[in-house]
């Protein structure tokens, strides 16, 4: 149950009713409100708490004003004995229940293997899904012990049935070959070395000799010979459970399992591996191709550098040229034009001009032909023959036509084509390249094979990053219309009543168009009087915004700090972690995915929380290896048996909610609904995919995005590549985030919005509200054209909403809105289908124009109130705020990630992240703790309070404790 109730919640869930208060009668003091607090907690929960801690102190004290007994009184309710079983007796008949018999024992236990093991293994889940069950049944849930009985005989009997009959569908040969990926082959370096380990490789940086060790990888997981319908059908969890299973265990220990556990355990992990060895082969494929580009204009520009000098104010120089020619136009050259422009700089900006331009770009597709030529080339050879290519779309089936050319003509001579081949050049080759591919006219036109296969890469990439072509085997590049819901027709009612969309799409527009009418009306009327903001006639239109004008310093929260630190001087971090996992248990989220463990929990939870601090402040875990009981080998197993992403999400959400749950609302305000988003880089090794170089930050490296409400909680991060969608790890941390916060308001930067962005905000049901840099740029559009607004004329478009585009295509729009919100695919996935290279599409013409009518609707707003303007500006300088305390705690080795596995890489910066949230949650204990003493709260002002944040780090020390001993020497040789 959760532990913070708003007024308004208590008063809907917790209130009791006339015909509930006939029941208290006879019951007086403790029985009186712990019968109430039993009544109300069984009607909410379907089941009876199993001590007093499980009801919110809040809630106690609500619910015992209306019965009129001392809250305290609750604590002297017996939870044993006659009084306790004869109320839940009561409860149960006044409900219409009925307590579990073994009838109900078989069903049950059906029920969790058929429905509910296949799509989760999480034993709190498992128990919420058994009490879902009972109390659609009107059933009272087993005891814990009967249920996690219950629990433990399903997941034994599920776990048979499937591994079963996956062994049953695997050949001879597919198990033999399966059982000598687990054979040792040993080696000088490896004795134990086996070809199972070396399929566990992550690929390298982007280059040829990644693409041929990755495709070899793949062909080994091929070459096992899995049927191809082994999983079909089956839930991917079910599948990602096995996988991650096998990937933990030693190959000596799957030695030791029984045949059809080992084939099933070895064959999810191939199975997965094979989706992912795809997967990264296609983003080889799209990183080497652009690598390929970026080198050739280096090399180019590298060889220009000693001939050219950029000339600076190339811009003001031709203005005044312009002008001195329309003063004078019958004067001479040298009289009128080289006073203002010398020679020498007109003959600089004339060479400039003539480097950067056709023949420029032409240098660059020359040197890049060559380099093809001599070197990218082999990696052809590899991709075609790995990766299956499909595109449905016709428009694309050019480019179709040219990888079956390239693939029939491998092993052909010559610089050309045979004589007689038809080559579609149509769609595949742009025009500025057609000097390079025809080498001579004619019917056919003889072609350059070499400068032919970059344009088709060229293509071929293009259409892989918007998923017009899609690759066989593929998880993140696979067919685009399985990443819908295929019920759609069946079920279209129910999906967009789980949006909350009116059927009648001429409903859902009509509502838009009002509103968008609404809005400019509101902004056109107010304009006279907001003085902030002006439209001015310059560079056709221009909405300037004046800055905000500082807000006071607060007064007293440096005194605040300094009592904190006062208080808890030099608090170990480490301290920090453990009292946070002592009043949460986080460090129960950590399970191994085998089924069998047998390490003392006490041992477990010292070595979680040194592997947790060890990652999260990036020192390693050799650094934590100072106690004999406490190895390095001993944390480096717990770190790859026990810690998990989903783990770690898992525990990050329990210190989130246990914070927003322990927050005083005089102190920090009502619950918020609003967050905030924004990335920051991490440098890190670039041997690897995503390392990628930053413009902005200068530097190689990967990003986090981070979600954090107003007062520095953080709710969700995300690791991601430099060059991936903000707008979808924005929409995905919103749908994703497993905190109790409700997200209705997400504010974010420039990068993090887009009008394909805002479209899927409105139809996810949430409100996207950017700080957009360019606000002087942006334009407003109409709902019908011709309506005037005179005040913001200057800045609206020429044309008004295509409300017939929209509603044509709300069909297309709420099947991948309900796709991301059921996680069917990742939002980046989906989103990478609705870019400006992929425009044609109807869909994506579709959310463009419900982008536009939203983004103006919010720019009204935005413009009309300052107080928005602030408000979105403070949340997202909350995100600056939590970046800053970033480099305090992940301190180690420099703050870069010093490896090139992608798992270890996300691993550190979500133990950074729980970290961190532990700071934040003790910090807050901390902060009530002082302003629960006479005085201090009373001091606070209203801005003392809004300016108030738990990310205080002044009393915190992360890096541990140091003991000099004078006495002491080390041994060595005198």
């Amino acid at each position: 149950m959760k532990r913070a109730w708003s007024e308004d919640d208590l008063a809907e869930m917790w209130f009791l009713w006339p015909p509930e208060r006939t029941l208290l009668k006879n019951k007086t003091g403790a029985t009186r409100l712990g019968f109430a607090l039993l009544l109300k907690f069984f009607q909410l929960e379907g089941r009876f708490p199993s001590d007093a801690e499980e009801i919110p102190p809040m809630v106690v004290g609500f619910v015992a004003g209306q019965v009129e007994v001392d809250p305290a009184a609750f604590g002297h309710y017996p939870w044993e004995g006659a009084t306790i079983k004869r109320h839940r007796a009561e409860i149960r008949e006044w409900c219409g229940f009925r307590e579990f018999t073994l009838a109900d024992h078989e069903a049950l236990k059906g029920w969790l293997v058929q429905e509910v093991i296949p799509q989760e293994h999480r034993p709190d889940r498992l128990t919420e899904a058994m009490n879902q069950w009972c109390r659609g049944l009107r059933i009272e849930p087993p005891a814990e012990e009967h249920g996690q009985r219950i629990l433990n005989s399903a997941l034994q009997g599920h776990e048979t049935a499937f591994t079963q009959g996956s062994f049953g569908k695997l050949g001879r040969k597919a198990l033999d070959r399966l059982d000598g990926l687990l054979k040792t082959q040993p080696s000088e370096d490896e004795p134990e070395w086996t070809p199972w380990q070396a399929l566990k490789a992550d690929p390298g940086k982007a280059g040829v000799e990644s693409v041929k060790a990755t495709a070899s990888r793949l062909r080994e997981v091929k070459a096992v010979g899995l049927p191809l319908g082994l999983f079909k059908d089956l839930p991917p969890k079910l599948i990602e459970r096995y996988a991650m299973r096998a990937a933990v265990e030693e190959p000596h220990e799957l030695r030791r399992h029984g045949g059809p556990l080992r084939a099933t355990l070895l064959a999810a992990y191939l199975h997965r591996r094979g989706e992912e060895l795809t997967d990264h082969l296609v983003d080889l494929l799209i990183e080497t191709i652009q690598k390929m580009t970026k080198r050739a204009q280096k090399k180019v520009e590298e060889e220009l550098a000693g001939q050219l000098q950029k000339v600076p104010g190339k811009v003001g120089v031709l203005v005044r040229m312009a002008e001195a020619s329309l003063d004078s136009p019958e004067g001479a050259v040298k009289e009128v034009i080289y006073p203002v422009a010398p020679e020498k700089l007109l003959r600089s900006i004339l060479q400039e001009i003539r480097t950067s331009g056709p023949a420029y770009q032409g240098t660059v597709r020359l040197v890049l032909k060559r380099s093809y030529g001599a070197h990218y080339r082999r990696m052809l050879p590899e991709l075609l023959e790995a990766l299956t290519f499909r595109c449905t779309n016709p428009r694309h089936q050019p480019v179709m036509e040219a990888l079956t050319l390239l693939k029939t003509h491998l092993k052909t001579k010559g610089a050309a084509y045979p004589e007689g081949v038809e080559v579609p050049l149509d769609g595949v080759v742009r025009p500025a390249w057609m000097p390079h591919v025809v080498e001579a006219e004619g019917d056919p036109p003889k072609i350059n094979r070499i400068a032919y296969e970059v344009c088709v890469l060229r293509a071929l990439r293009e259409r892989l990053r918007c998923r017009e072509i899609w690759v066989e085997g593929s998880r993140r590049y696979r067919d685009p219309e399985e990443d819908l819901p295929q019920d759609f027709e069946t079920k279209r009612p129910d999906y967009y009543a789980e949006l909350g969309i009116p059927l009648d799409a001429k409903a859902f527009t009509d509502t838009i168009r009002s509103e968008l009418a609404g809005a400019l009306k509101a902004l056109d009327e107010g304009m006279p009087a907001n003085p902030k903001v002006r439209i001015l006639p310059k560079k056709d239109g221009w909405i300037s915004v004046t800055p905000f004008e500082a807000l006071p310093d607060p007064e007293n929260l440096g005194g605040l700090k300094r009592e904190v630190g006062q208080r808890w001087p030099s608090t170990s971090l480490l301290d920090v972690l453990k009292e946070a996992d002592f009043r949460t248990g986080f460090t129960q989220s950590f399970r191994s995915p085998t089924p069998r463990e047998r390490m003392d929990p006490s041992t477990l939870r010292r070595r979680l929380l040194l592997c947790l601090y060890g990652l999260g402040t990036n020192t390693g875990l050799k650094s934590m290896a100072a106690e004999p009981e406490d190895d390095y080998k001993g944390l480096l197993y717990v770190r790859r048996r026990y810690l998990s992403i989903e783990g770690l999400r898992q525990a990050i959400a329990q210190v989130v909610n246990a914070t927003l749950a322990a927050r005083l609302p005089h102190i920090w305000g009502e619950g918020t609904t609003a967050c905030a988003s924004d990335s920051k880089q991490f440098g890190a090794w670039d041997q690897n995919l995503l390392t990628e170089w930053h413009h902005r930050y200068g530097g190689r490296g990967v990003m986090v995005y981070w979600h954090v409400e107003k007062k520095s909680v953080c709710i969700y991060s995300q690791f991601k590549r430099v060059s991936s969608s903000e707008a979808s790890a924005m929409i995905e941390g919103v749908l994703r985030h497993c905190t109790e916060m409700e997200v209705e308001r997400q504010f974010v930067d420039s990068h993090g919005q887009s009008e394909v962005a805002f479209a899927f905000c409105r139809l996810l049901g949430f409100e996207l509200m950017p700080r957009i840099k360019a606000i002087h740029s942006q334009r407003l559009y109409r709902p019908e054209a011709g309506q005037g607004y005179p005040n913001l004329d200057l800045v609206m478009a020429s044309r008004s909403i295509n409300w017939e585009l929209i509603e044509q295509q709300l069909d297309a729009m709420v099947k991948h809105a309900v796709a991301m919100k059921r996680g069917m695919a990742d939002a980046e996935s989906l989103l990478r289908r609705f870019t400006r290279a992929n425009a044609p599409h109807p869909a994506y013409k579709a959310l463009a124009e419900l982008g536009k009518a939203i983004k103006t609707i919010f720019l009204c707003r935005y413009l009309a109130s300052e107080d928005l303007r602030r408000e979105v500006n403070e949340g997202l300088n909350v995100v600056e705020s939590w970046n800053a305390a970033n480099g305090f705690i992940f301190y180690g080795r420099g703050g870069e990630l010093s490896t090139n596995r992608r798992e270890d890489q996300e691993m550190g910066l979500l133990s950074l992240h729980l970290l961190q949230s532990s700071l934040v949650y003790i910090n807050t204990l901390m902060i009530q703790r002082v302003l629960a003493d006479d005085g201090w709260s009373e001091r606070l002002t209203p801005r003392d309070l809004g300016a108030l944040s738990p990310l205080l780090t002044q009393h915190i020390n992360p890096y541990g404790r140091f003991e000099l001993d004078l006495e002491a020497r080390l041994e060595l040789e005198a």
